[in-house]
């Protein structure tokens, strides 16, 4: 694959925005095609982001066969039958988080894309920044010793609507999945899976959650204190702490651009990591990578991290009586 790899975009919200924006940032790719439901909002995003096609059906897109990958960036409730459609027509896809709803959507588009050769993985973009590679290699060195626990939030305030994204169960709405799924991510690639989990919520007129708070336990007694929330402008940090010190990921830690090293009660190392654009890019550059060596899952986010992660939601979900209808 000489050329550069093409990318299409389907869904045109803010969130694809900004991956456009910095696609645009890689010698590897271009914007090839990008595709809304709205045909006013396709050609204005196309005009933008200098893209060489637009579509005002997905189905259109999803046959063209000049694309190699699609980034599915629709709502939540909608990333199951978009995948679907793609991984049946033979595209590569990039799918924002959450993948899926429940572990069943995320079980049958990984046996679609493995079926097919495809590659698949979920757009979990914080994963590949410094400083969640800085992260990894000093747990990896043990800087902190043996972990013990751990405790992260992501919280803004949002005021109520009933039709936004956030609070419309028919779009996967919910602190939950939208941004509870940041913490859940970052317990699951320091301490794994816990073996035993508690929540509680606060269930909105919607059906969705608009907080939830998290206690999981793990086979050698470490534990993880997580919470989301739609209510309030919390924190948005990270602890991780171990029996020689702890590691500080400073606000907001999905995203975070310092990392603090304490040890013995004093602060040994401040690592500034910023990133380029808008933090897509090390995301965008994996996935070209793997489609280069002709791989169809990332060794940094393979689908099993996925099914993992899915798994644990779905637990949650069921601690606090939240459920979605599925369209798979």
């Amino acid at each position: 694959m000489k050329k550069k790899i093409r990318w299409g975009i389907m869904g045109l919200g803010k969130i694809a925005n900004k991956f456009a924006s910095d696609l645009q940032l890689s010698n590897e790719a271009e914007l090839y095609a990008v595709a809304s439901r709205n045909q006013e909002k396709a050609i204005a995003f196309e005009e933008k982001f200098h893209s060489q096609k637009h579509y005002d059906s997905y189905e259109e897109m999803a046959k063209d066969e000049a694309i190699d990958v699609i980034y599915i960036a629709t709502p939540h409730s909608f990333h199951f039958e978009n995948t679907m459609l793609c991984l049946k027509n033979n595209k590569s896809v990039l799918c924002e988080k959450p993948i899926g709803l429940d572990s069943h959507q995320v079980r049958a588009m990984i046996k679609e894309a493995r079926l097919r050769n495809l590659f698949l993985m979920e757009g979990l973009w914080t994963r590949f920044i410094p400083a969640t590679e800085k992260l990894i290699e000093l747990l990896q060195k043990k800087s902190i010793g043996d972990l013990q626990y751990l405790q992260a939030d992501f919280g803004f305030k949002a005021d109520f609507d009933p039709e936004s994204r956030v609070f419309n169960k028919c779009m996967g709405g919910g602190s939950l999945m939208d941004i509870g799924i940041y913490p859940i991510y970052l317990s699951l690639i320091t301490l794994g899976i816990p073996t035993h989990l508690n929540a509680i919520a606060r269930i909105t007129k919607t059906g969705v959650d608009s907080y939830c708070s998290m206690l999981f336990g793990y086979e050698n007694g470490e534990k993880a204190i997580l919470e989301s929330s739609v209510e309030a402008d919390t924190p948005t940090t990270a602890h991780i702490y171990g029996s020689k010190g702890y590691i500080k990921m400073h606000s907001r830690f999905h995203h975070s651009k310092k990392i603090s090293l304490y040890q013995d009660d004093e602060l040994k190392e401040v690592f500034d990591l910023k990133y380029q654009g808008h933090g897509y890019i090390y995301e965008i550059e994996e996935v070209n990578r793997c489609l280069r060596n002709k791989m169809i899952e990332s060794p940094k986010l393979p689908h099993t991290l996925s099914l993992d992660l899915m798994a644990v939601i779905d637990q949650v979900k069921a601690k606090i009586g939240l459920t979605y209808s599925s369209h798979s």
